[in-house]
């Protein structure tokens, strides 16, 4: 498994002290969840791309559909699904 970034340990170590100290209380970690799954995203994409070739613009223009098939609902608050 590769190293945590320290934000990534951050947001775990404050999810699991929020869980820990107040199990009955599940919304209060629900932005903190959102923001570690979104980080866990943002670092594989950044992993990938790092390894990939340059793709061309086509390719730019499907890639970018495939992250944001629809740029205003995708993010929070616009009705997108939250990121699995």
């Amino acid at each position: 498994m590769a190293s945590l970034s320290p934000e990534h340990r951050s947001l775990r170590a404050t999810i699991a002290a929020k869980k820990r100290h107040h199990p009955d209380r599940p919304d209060l970690v629900e932005d903190d969840v959102r923001a570690l799954k979104v980080l866990a995203l943002a670092e594989h994409i950044r992993k990938v791309v790092n390894n990939a070739p340059r793709p061309s613009r086509e390719q730019c223009a499907r890639l970018a559909e495939l992250l944001m098939p629809e740029p205003a609902a995708a993010c929070q608050g616009g009705g997108g699904a939250d990121v699995a």
